[in-house]
């Protein structure tokens, strides 16, 4: 009965963004006007997109996130891990981008990067625009995803002032990351090797390996970070959280970890869990605590 009771308030807090899906589509724009950078063509998968799900300006909070979804490098879960992870951020007063990345085996290392990082420049340059401060302005990833979030948390640049592009004068560091059983080791015996054939092909140096390995890049300069992970993960292990929470620990950085006992990889928002579907709650706490929700 209690279980069914839990249940039944999850699904309470859920039905407004289901009641949401199959409306109109939200925007999508390109991240460079012309041909990305390293395109090799001019099919929808050389094209890096946001889709703009934004907030009115009467229930937003000043922040702003770009939503990775996951796929192993391969492929993106843009339902579940994008269209309804950002339903899910604009409930709580949140403009969110769901980012298109391109994918291997067709593109590696840096291009998956360098888009997340255009994107958050993208997103930074609208502030204005948009609602939200160019100081609230996060990264959130999923599985892969997770990894390509991590990497946008640990190999940002401030921008290069004398850069042609507007867009490049503008910081790639997000102020905030959110990583959902993320892949973060390329290095240990934890890591996803699906995920590192397809960011970094089938023998990638060593050094390139641990570069990309994003518990070695954290630094004092790495932004507030959330991880959730469920211990009974086998695609993805837990350990990858807890190898970038403890160095966020070491770095002095605030970050809340959460792993749960029970859930497989690639749970989404969980909707049909009664125990996991609470991770997100835990997440706008600490959205919350660290004064992301609050308008300014």
């Amino acid at each position: 009965m209690r279980h069914a009771l839990v249940l039944f308030s999850a699904l309470l807090v859920t039905a407004p963004l289901l009641a949401q899906r199959g409306g109109a589509p939200p925007e999508r724009v390109r991240l460079w006007a012309g041909d990305a950078p390293g395109a090799m063509g001019q099919q929808d998968e050389d094209i890096p997109t946001l889709d703009l799900y934004l907030v009115p300006p009467e229930r937003a909070v000043g922040t702003a996130v770009v939503v990775c979804p996951g796929g192993g490098y391969r492929a993106l879960a843009i339902d579940h891990e994008g269209e309804q992870i950002a339903r899910w951020w604009n409930s709580l007063g949140v403009s969110a981008f769901v980012l298109k990345y391109r994918l291997g085996p067709k593109y590696h290392h840096p291009v998956e990067l360098g888009d997340a990082q255009r994107a958050l420049r993208w997103v930074r340059s609208r502030a204005g625009q948009y609602g939200f401060q160019s100081d609230r302005i996060g990264i959130m990833g999923f599985s892969a995803g997770g990894h390509l979030a991590s990497s946008a948390a640990t190999l940002f640049d401030k921008g290069q002032a004398a850069a042609e592009d507007p867009l490049d004068r503008l910081s790639s560091r997000p102020d905030f990351a959110v990583l959902a059983y993320p892949v973060i080791s390329m290095t240990t015996e934890y890591v996803h090797q699906g995920s590192k054939r397809k960011l970094l092909g089938d023998n990638p140096d060593p050094a390139l390996a641990a570069h990309l390995s994003t518990e070695l890049q954290v630094t004092p300069e790495t932004p507030p970070v959330f991880l959730f992970h469920t211990n009974e993960d086998t695609a993805v292990p837990a350990e990858n959280s807890i190898l970038f929470y403890l160095a966020l620990r070491r770095a002095k950085i605030p970050a809340e970890l959460h792993i749960y006992e029970r859930g497989p990889h690639g749970v989404g928002l969980a909707w049909s869990d009664a125990v996991l579907s609470s991770w997100p709650s835990r997440l706008a706490d600490w959205m919350r605590i660290s004064g992301l929700l609050a308008s300014r």
